[in-house]
């Protein structure tokens, strides 16, 4: 009966293995899928195939349950049969690169949607034993990868013959009788062995402990763990701080502990997928389409791009203007540099907010979890001076000493947030010096000699020491934090909670608006819905909802959670305009690309700035934080993530200003009242001149974006002077110059001397306007034409001004040949319709319309594009056209 039994049982599972073995064999339009999946596998040298669950469930729905039920049937049947279609295949002769291949080398992986199976390690429980799981979480542990017996070979010396031996255990079989993992000595009759360590086989072992992810485990409860195995090729395939997606075997190991009944619990992984949206081990990733960089090129020309872009950063908290700046620029941050002689120069942006209690701190600092690519938070009260940096600690397997990462190390290339910084301390904050400096951590414990890398912006808040903010005593007596830490902090904000009555009125207004909004969807005393934290499909990306979708630019305004808003679209608009988050995180991403250099005349202002601070006695014991070497690096990160903004290839002038107006609001509080009362009375033109270093601006600054030009008219900066001349507008190239000479001059006879030749340059009478192309706008509110001044037989020079800037073409074009540029370029593009090309591709595929005499050269195609730019027809960047 036994022999029967064994015999049926035989016969099921070749049936399952011959299923696995047509479904492998499937044909979608004639073409094997799978079998081409394989050779393309062994041709490089991998070991792990994937299939898609969906497919085999369409294929053999009882197959596919089976699968993910009771893998411990089917599991082993779907390897039997992948190993004998690999044999199959193999063909030496067409992979010459492989020598052998060996059965039971290869194993299978899955995507595609696991339904209910698809668990975290809160929900999972007894229920899902010996069934197929999908569960994520970030890695917290990992132990080292250590090599594992699957066969041993030894050699009986008396009787000249090899004897072999397999391992396996409950990690690596279903089988329920393990092997001792000994070495046998003796072979049945007594013979000695000799072990053949050469002819032994062993694969890769590792343990790693999982953990819920944070944001997704319920507040006020500790997150729960859960141990993972990976073997062979999927060793060493993540590391702590990593956030993953595995599939696998939930398994129970037996053994008990504490004779309670209690079991050991694992999960025999099959697939590790990074979950690249939250992974340390790489930023958040949007996708970003061609649509969305036209409209992030065209919001950066936005006249007041830096109050939209903060004043979008947590929209239903009310005031703190400069704070949300801050905040945006942190999140964008300088340029970090390394030196020959290895030193490195820090390009995050450090902050810290010391105020009254109810201010809204800590809701900025969940704000920015929210939106930083990647950040972590903590509090100073529940991490100590290792759980920021890292950790040693034992090894309860092997009990060798490990490290364990902390936050910094986690958030590397991020952003972690410090709430209750003041609850720290002395020793752990003493721990974090190096972190926000060198941000480098260096160990040497316990045997233990290494640097960790801790790229990281640190954003804190604290409360000052008497609890709330007393405005009778010093900051540093209300603050009561060494200098040596302070100077680390670029930005320092005392947040204080003042008495006025109509501010008042305001923020009670706006606290109960929000607690009346009802979102969309749901009706009035209906409670809002959880969202489901666990994702059901695995491993595909084309299922997740980002996709390639271009994302949505504005959020529709609601006065009930967006009343500290104030940027309007244009003049004389009454709805203000408020950024989208996706939108806002496809900017930050695009502008972080940016590498801006510093101007000539930005670093002048810069060491003037400085020496200023540095030398004025009468603040010293106002400012809040000392005035170091740090708040020169502080002047540049700050300008440089403004310049970031503008999407700028220079700091200017503009950049290094608001970096001292907020540099100044953080060290004394003041606020640059004069400058906003300019804003609002001064001309156009002069905004401009107080706005501008070098010609660089005047472009960047004259292009607004669709939809939101203001509607003022730019005349002529010498019309009062030639009142018998009619303003027109002025030329790229006058502009430019003017530019130049707004800069700030201190000989008098050079200015006269510079505007003498700007005035000769409108009003001579080669300027016709016949000679001027205008350029057409396609944004209905704009009530100003441009114009670029171009000739037949001369081209126009720019005037050298010393000590300025000037802004160059890189070649000549004339009117003729700029229109048969843009003809041509028009068929290229009406016949192939691609999203962007390289340069030197489409200057090929215009010179290839034209006859040999009518060619363009690159000088005279790079002046082209930068026209057909300035008409808003193509976009330029990084050597690729893009067609608007």
């Amino acid at each position: 009966m036994d022999a029967t039994l064994t015999s049926t049982t035989d016969m099921v599972f070749d049936d399952r293995v011959r299923v696995f073995q047509n479904f492998l064999s499937t044909r979608v339009n004639d073409v094997p899928i799978y079998e081409r999946e394989i050779q393309r596998m062994l041709r490089s040298r991998k070991k792990r195939l994937p299939i898609n669950i969906d497919e085999l469930r369409r294929f053999d729905p009882r197959f596919a349950e089976g699968l993910l039920d009771t893998p411990a049937d089917y599991f082993p049947a779907a390897l039997k049969a992948l190993n004998e279609t690999v044999l199959a295949l193999y063909n030496p002769v067409e992979m010459p690169g492989i020598d052998k291949v060996d059965e039971d080398d290869y194993y299978l992986s899955f995507v595609g949607s696991f339904g209910a199976y698809s668990v975290s390690p809160r929900t999972i429980n007894s229920s899902y034993l010996s069934k197929m799981v999908s569960i994520e979480g970030i890695v917290t542990r990992a132990s080292l990868v250590r090599p594992k017996i699957v066969k041993s070979v030894h050699y009986n010396e008396r009787k000249n013959f090899f004897f072999s031996r397999s391992y396996q255990d409950q990690t690596t079989s279903f089988d329920p009788i393990n092997t001792p993992a000994i070495y046998p000595t003796e072979d049945p009759e007594g013979n000695k062995l000799e072990t053949e360590y050469g002819l032994c086989r062993y694969r890769d072992h590792q343990t790693i402990t999982i953990q819920e992810l944070p944001e997704l485990a319920p507040p006020g409860q500790l997150p729960r763990s859960l141990d993972v195995i990976l073997d062979d090729d999927l060793a060493d395939s993540c590391k702590p701080g990593d956030r993953i997606q595995v599939i696998g075997i939930y398994r129970s190991l037996g053994g008990g502990l504490n004779d309670n009944g209690a079991f050991k619990v694992v999960i025999l992984a099959n697939s590790v997928y990074q979950l690249h949206a939250l992974s340390t081990s790489s930023r958040v990733s949007e996708n970003l389409t061609t649509a969305d960089i036209d409209n992030i090129v065209r919001l950066s020309r936005k006249r007041q791009i830096f109050d939209l872009l903060s004043e979008s950063l947590a929209p239903s908290i009310y005031g703190h203007s400069y704070i949300k700046k801050a905040i945006l620029l942190m999140l964008l941050g300088g340029t970090s540099k390394t030196l020959d002689n290895g030193a490195r120069l820090r390009g995050d942006i450090n902050i810290l907010m010391v105020g009254d209690p109810s201010t809204a701190k800590s809701q900025m600092l969940r704000f920015v979890l929210n939106t930083a690519p990647l950040a972590i938070t903590t509090t100073g009260r529940g991490s100590s001076g290792v759980g920021l940096t890292a950790a040693v600690t034992t090894d309860k397997e092997t009990g060798e000493r490990r490290l364990e990462a902390g936050a910094m190390v986690l958030a590397d290339q991020g952003i972690v947030c410090i709430d209750e910084f003041d609850k720290m301390n002395d020793i752990d904050r003493v721990a974090i010096h190096e972190v926000m400096e060198q941000q480098t951590i260096t160990i040497s414990k316990a045997g233990i000699h290494t640097s960790l890398n801790a790229r990281c912006a640190v954003f804190a808040a604290a409360n000052p020491i008497f609890g709330q903010y007393d405005t009778f005593k010093t900051p540093q007596q209300n603050i009561a934090l060494p200098d040596s830490l302070l100077s680390r902090f670029d930005l320092l904000f005392i947040v204080t909670d003042d008495i006025n009555d109509e501010r008042d009125r305001r923020i009670s207004e706006h606290v109960m608006n929000m607690h009346r909004y009802i979102p969309q969807g749901y009706s009035e005393g209906e409670p809002i819905r959880d969202k489901s934290n666990i994702r059901l499909a695995v491993g595909d990306h084309e299922l997740e909802e980002t996709g390639d979708k271009s994302s949505k630019v504005f959020l529709k305004y609601n006065p009930s959670l967006h009343a500290g808003v104030t940027v309007k679209t244009s003049k004389g608009e009454t709805r203000p305009l408020v950024l989208t988050i996706p939108f806002l995180k496809k900017y930050i991403q695009y502008a972080k690309t940016k590498e801006p250099i510093m101007s000539e005349h930005a670093k002048n202002l810069i060491v003037d700035i400085y020496a200023s601070l540095r030398n004025d006695e009468n603040t010293k014991n106002s400012r809040t934080t000392p005035i170091t070497a740090r708040t020169l690096e502080t002047l540049i990160r700050l300008a440089t993530a403004h310049a970031k903004i503008r999407l700028s290839a220079t700091i200017n002038v503009k950049d290094v200003k608001i970096a001292e107006e907020l540099l100044r609001f953080s060290l004394f509080k003041e606020v640059n009242k004069k400058s906003s009362q300019n804003s609002s009375n001064k001309s156009p033109r002069k905004k401009r001149k107080t706005n501008v270093d070098g010609a660089e601006l005047s472009s960047e600054e004259e292009d607004d974006d669709e939809g939101v030009h203001d509607g003022r008219e730019e005349h002529n900066i010498l019309s009062t002077a030639q009142p018998n001349l009619q303003p027109r507008s002025p030329s790229r190239i006058t502009r430019s110059l003017r530019s130049n000479a707004d800069v700030v001059i201190h000989e008098d006879k050079d200015v006269e001397n510079v505007r003498r030749g700007l005035q000769n340059l409108e009003t001579s009478p080669t300027s016709n306007k016949e000679n001027i192309i205008p350029v057409e706008d396609t944004t209905p509110t704009r009530s100003t034409t441009r114009g670029i001044q171009l000739t037949e037989s001369t081209t126009l020079q720019p005037v050298e001004v010393e000590g300025a800037e000037n802004e160059h073409f890189d070649g000549e074009i004339s009117e003729n040949r700029y229109q048969l540029f843009k003809r041509t370029l028009s068929v290229i593009l009406r016949n192939d319709k691609r999203d962007q090309y390289l340069i030197s591709e489409l200057s090929e595929l215009i010179n290839g319309q034209l006859s040999q005499e009518d060619r363009f050269g690159p000088a005279e195609s790079q002046a082209a594009l930068h026209l057909l730019e300035i008409d808003n027809v193509v976009m330029t960047s990084e050597n690729y056209v893009y067609p608007i």
